[in-house]
């Protein structure tokens, strides 16, 4: 059986928090429900933008989407390093 929304909600949540990368295609959240049809995933995905608990993050080529406090603690972790 499928998901519920707010189930998948907190399955993308924990797969972005723990995931080596920061940043995450939409892709890699369809395994957190392989029921979900990945528009499904992907409105979830777009849902949790817009509560501000996932950000997007661009390369200059494609989005992704990220935990916004993991960003900025990668992006200060950067900035110390130059």
């Amino acid at each position: 059986m499928a998901l519920s929304k707010d189930e998948l909600k907190a399955a993308i949540i924990d797969k972005a928090t723990k995931a080596p990368k920061p940043q995450l295609y939409v892709k890699d959240f369809y395994a957190c429900d392989p029921e979900a049809k990945p528009r499904e995933v992907k409105n979830v995905a777009n849902d949790l933008v817009k509560e501000g608990k996932l950000m997007f993050w661009s390369s200059g080529s494609t989005t992704m989407y990220a935990i916004p406090t993991r960003i900025k603690n990668e992006e200060t972790k950067n900035q110390s390093n130059d």
